[in-house]
């Protein structure tokens, strides 16, 4: 018996020391920003190690195989949803609005299974006791509701200083990973002529060459060069 509890402890702290090697491997995204995938991976790396400490008749060393193979898979997947953003879209998922212009869309709660309740408590726990003050609340892949204040509840309360303010509304992504988001592109009237002049403009002759092209309801265009990654802005 004795000896069994030390096969215990030994193939417990063995687990728990290869899993963290794994774990740090496949990146921080597992600990914050798990998507479904990253969930289904991370439950089963647990699993294999608690069964690997518990059950005499798994070896270490297939315990070590199989989290190997999940480990190996994640980073795969991740490879694959970095390059494909149909591959991201099935795997990942999208951002759900589930409020806009102030208005809760009930269709948008009932697809993302989240009841009026929940929503009113993610609202309080980002600081937000009254929807009202609330422009727009965005479910995120990673399952967080974010939320964007109307213009006069903004962190510095404009509504206290006496001048007009103009609605910042959202802003779109026009363009991710050299790709034309077509959708967004449409949702905010603009079409691709509009959009290649402003990438001729700021210097660009293609859309490969661009991480990521974000524009604000303003005109405002601000763009991040894939290979420096460095910000710009340029007002329409």
């Amino acid at each position: 018996m004795f000896n069994g509890t030390i096969d215990v402890i030994i193939k417990g702290f063995t687990s728990l020391i290869f899993l963290f090697f794994v774990i740090k491997i496949m990146g921080k995204k597992q600990i914050s920003q798990l998507n479904i995938f990253d969930y289904v991976i991370g439950i089963s790396l647990g699993n294999i190690a608690a069964e690997m400490t518990i059950n005499k008749d798994i070896t270490m060393l297939n315990a070590f195989i199989a989290m190997s193979i999940y480990g190996l898979v994640s980073l795969l997947v991740s490879f694959i949803t970095t390059k494909s953003i149909i591959a991201r879209r099935f795997i990942s998922g999208v951002p759900i609005v589930l409020m806009e212009h102030g208005k809760i869309s009930m269709g948008q709660l009932k697809r993302v299974k989240l009841d009026l309740n929940d929503l009113l408590q993610d609202a309080r726990e980002d600081g937000y006791f009254d929807l009202s003050e609330i422009d727009y609340a965005i479910m995120e892949v990673s399952g967080k509701v974010t939320f964007l204040p109307k213009s006069i509840y903004a962190p510095v309360k404009v509504n206290d200083i006496d001048i007009k303010i103009k609605e910042n509304g959202l802003t779109a992504n026009l363009i991710i990973d050299g790709n034309i988001m077509e959708n967004n592109l449409k949702a905010f009237g603009k079409d691709k002529k509009w959009l290649m002049k402003q990438i001729k403009d700021n210097g660009y002759q293609d859309v490969k060459d661009i991480l990521l092209l974000i524009c604000n309801n303003s005109g405002k265009v601000t763009i991040y060069d894939k290979k420096y990654q460095v910000g710009r802005s340029v007002l329409e």
